[in-house]
């Protein structure tokens, strides 16, 4: 593109540079088609002023920043989330599988039965807070029953929790399954009201 000043009038002209149509200026042709002779004072003054886009060599470095940014971006991104990903799949255990029943008895009892294994090693049973009653085997249970408890809420012994009360209580029975490596899974988990028998 061109710019030229000629008698106080600026006349803006293209330059096309084709190939094989090769190109007489636009100058000359803006000339001819307004039947301006050449050479006369108002072609004599112009000046010509040209804007050139750089080569492609010549140009800033930006764009190539910004792609070694993105692509810097995309890949630390792609670590941080990798590693959450990866150290989550790692802090997630399978879960424990047994069968366990918990059911209120005639006399006043409640009872939590391990009724079939799955993948579980042992089962714990708690009751109102209770320290466990471990289960070994399929087949055995732990019993819960209301009585008098000295010193505490609650008291183990052997396979029986007794919950420290009189009269009437329900309380809060939870069979905790134990797999191999130390993972646990509640399996059952049940409010039971037991009595003293009174």
């Amino acid at each position: 593109m061109e710019f030229k000043y000629a008698g106080g009038i600026y006349l803006v002209t293209h330059e096309f540079r084709t190939g094989e149509n090769g190109g007489a200026s636009s100058t000359k042709r803006f000339v001819e088609n307004h039947r301006i002779p050449l050479g006369c004072v108002h072609t004599k003054h112009m000046k010509k002023i040209t804007l050139e886009i750089p080569d492609r060599d010549e140009r800033g470095v930006s764009p190539v920043i910004g792609v070694i940014l993105m692509v810097a971006i995309t890949v630390i991104l792609a670590a941080v989330i990798a590693s959450f990903v990866l150290g989550f799949g790692d802090s997630v255990s399978e879960n424990v599988q047994a069968g366990a029943d918990i059911s209120e008895n005639d006399d006043g009892t409640a009872s939590a039965t391990w009724i079939s294994e799955g993948n579980a090693e042992e089962l714990n049973v708690t009751a109102a807070g209770s320290d466990a009653v471990v289960l070994d085997d399929v087949g055995q249970s732990a019993t819960i029953e209301l009585g008098n408890v000295t010193g505490g809420d609650t008291e183990v012994v052997d396979n029986t929790i007794t919950v420290d009360g009189t009269g009437s209580e329900t309380v809060q029975v939870t069979v905790t399954a134990i797999g191999s490596g130390g993972s646990k899974t509640v399996v059952a988990q049940e409010e039971v009201t037991i009595d003293d028998g009174s």
